[in-house]
């Protein structure tokens, strides 16, 4: 009698348990990266569960910069795209229809670093010289390329070398003359034995965010309320990493490929939640988007002969499913 309770007390639980998994809807985010620490609030769902609270089933496609993410994303590998500003513009100005759901990061963290003593201090100076990027496709690449034209050069005026995800190994050994990278990449940097460097932040010249959740207009209209679910859930991930980056740091030891080392963790997710944040933010919360910041974007990248056709971003960027 024991025996049969227990088996039938048991087949219930179970039945709940298959019940709560079919109920919930799959998302599969395409990265831009490989799994990092800087995205522990991503990686921390089978800790933490933020997804699956709001009835999702997260996934993630590792990508090699903005550009393959939407291109992931187009290709059916994934529904939603974690990519940056540059990467949106270009697939716009190429006749994808897609719109931005969800401001990731509102602060610009892309830069050139150089070593002191490479004769490297603005823009001009980067002419002739060797410098690596993430990938060819990532937003180091892109925002680089706005660098150079603001200051009337081209891709044609130095040589790109790809030199991979957070490596300033070349740049150290003097095989590129500076590095396009991130505020994330130059803390690592530095704690590998980069030195002194000059640092040349694109945000001084074009403050758009770093990077923002994109899907398909066609995927936007169909699935209206799962998407709020899952930015509700993102939005929530994001704010347990800006109250708890310690906690965050422990568990990205464990869940993010890079992770290894907790107090490299919690400095890297420190100066994440401070992109994460903005005046736009603070007032009205996350993953609001400044309209006005991503126009101006696209306005440079027409006038710099970046894209080919001017952008209207208040048919791109949709304010509706963002969470309050």
């Amino acid at each position: 009698m024991i025996l049969r309770t227990f088996i039938a007390a048991l087949a219930l639980i179970l039945s709940f348990a298959q019940a709560s998994a079919q109920d919930l809807e799959k998302v599969t985010i395409a990265g831009w990266s490989n799994t990092i620490s800087e995205i522990t609030n991503i990686l921390a769902e089978p800790d933490k569960g933020f997804f699956k609270a709001n009835g999702v089933d997260l996934g993630y496609v590792p990508g090699t910069g903005g550009g393959s993410a939407i291109t992931n994303m187009l290709s059916g590998a994934a529904d939603v795209a974690f990519t940056d500003p540059a990467s949106l513009y270009h697939a716009l100005d190429q006749g994808a229809d897609l719109v931005g759901i969800y401001n990731i990061y509102p602060q610009n963290v892309f830069n050139v670093v150089a070593p002191v003593g490479r004769g490297i201090k603005t823009a001009a100076d980067l002419k002739g010289k060797t410098i690596g990027v993430y990938s060819l496709s990532s937003g180091t690449r892109q925002n680089l390329i706005f660098l150079l034209n603001e200051v009337g050069l081209s891709e044609a005026d130095v040589t790109i070398q790809v030199t991979g995800l957070l490596n300033f190994a070349p740049v150290i050994q003097g095989q590129v003359d500076a590095t396009a990278a991130t505020d994330t990449g130059l803390f690592i940097g530095k704690s590998n034995g980069l030195g002194d460097v000059n640092v040349i932040n694109v945000a001084d010249s074009l403050n758009v965010p770093s990077d923002l959740f994109v899907v398909t207009r066609e995927y936007y209209e169909a699935n209206k309320p799962l998407l709020r679910r899952f930015l509700t859930a993102y939005r929530d991930s994001a704010q347990w990493m800006i109250d708890v980056p310690e906690e965050a740091a422990k568990i990205a030891v464990t869940r993010a490929i890079n992770g290894r080392d907790e107090a490299v963790n919690l400095e890297i997710i420190k100066l994440r939640n401070i992109s994460a944040q903005s005046e736009t933010t603070h007032a009205i919360g996350l993953g609001h988007f400044d309209l006005a910041v991503l126009q101006d974007g696209a306005d440079a990248f027409l006038e710099h002969g970046l894209i080919s056709s001017p952008l209207d971003m208040s048919g791109v960027i949709m304010h509706d499913l963002i969470p309050e």
